[in-house]
């Protein structure tokens, strides 16, 4: 299994979305999915999943909160971290989320795809004394449920889109779209403007639409 970065940064990475999430939900009362999206519409998720060492070593993870929170609200008053003897439900959960996203190379983006934050803490008394592992087992297993089906197609039936009216939208032509979809062509190796096009209509990134994101930014 390829992993999301350098074994070397695993420990710390952990430590630091715990904090992160555990900071976001507890100190500031966020919701954890909506806490989830400033992660990935922050762009410190692609830069967390990435291994970039100045994110997954390089700060604490209020210091991640703060700078996920000002991406999106830059005045905010943010209120100081209150230490706790008991680790919260959704500290677990951003350990547990940085694990499974560094064991499976899978992209945050996609992870809340198909498991929301909420999800993940509900998981907590389940899962919160058991081996890592056999939580990371139950995410690939429903992470990876709709496998079989293109990110393309998954994005395009989600907002009730013809291929047609995809290919109308974006320019991109019908037969490429249905080539996409079918995998016959690599959507990984298809032309920027053609990604920009798409995602544009598709309200979301270029990665959104990646079959292998985390090989692409090897």
């Amino acid at each position: 299994m390829i992993h999301a970065y350098d074994e070397l940064y695993v420990k710390d990475a952990k430590y630091i979305l715990a904090e992160c999430f555990d900071y976001l939900a507890c100190d500031c009362g966020m919701d954890v999915d909506w806490a989830a999206m400033l992660f990935v519409h922050s762009g410190y998720a692609r830069l967390f999943g990435m291994g970039n060492p100045a994110v997954v070593a390089g700060m604490s993870g209020v210091e991640l909160a703060h700078a996920i929170i000002r991406a999106t609200y830059q005045d905010k008053e943010l209120p100081e971290h209150r230490l706790s003897e008991h680790l919260s439900p959704e500290y677990w959960a951003g350990w547990a989320l940085a694990e499974y996203q560094w064991s499976s190379g899978r992209d945050f983006s996609g992870i809340f795809k198909h498991v929301s934050m909420k999800d993940i803490v509900r998981m907590y008394p389940a899962y919160h004394e058991m081996d890592e592992r056999r939580f990371c087992e139950a995410m690939e297993a429903r992470c990876a449920v709709d496998d079989s089906v293109s990110r393309l197609k998954r994005l395009r039936e989600y907002y009730g889109l013809s291929q047609s009216e995809l290919a109308k939208a974006s320019g991109v032509g019908l037969r490429s779209i249905q080539m996409y979809e079918q995998r016959v062509n690599d959507i990984d190796k298809a032309q920027a403007q053609t990604l920009y096009r798409l995602s544009r209509v598709l309200n979301c990134t270029v990665e959104d639409l990646l079959e292998h994101p985390m090989q692409q930014q090897a």
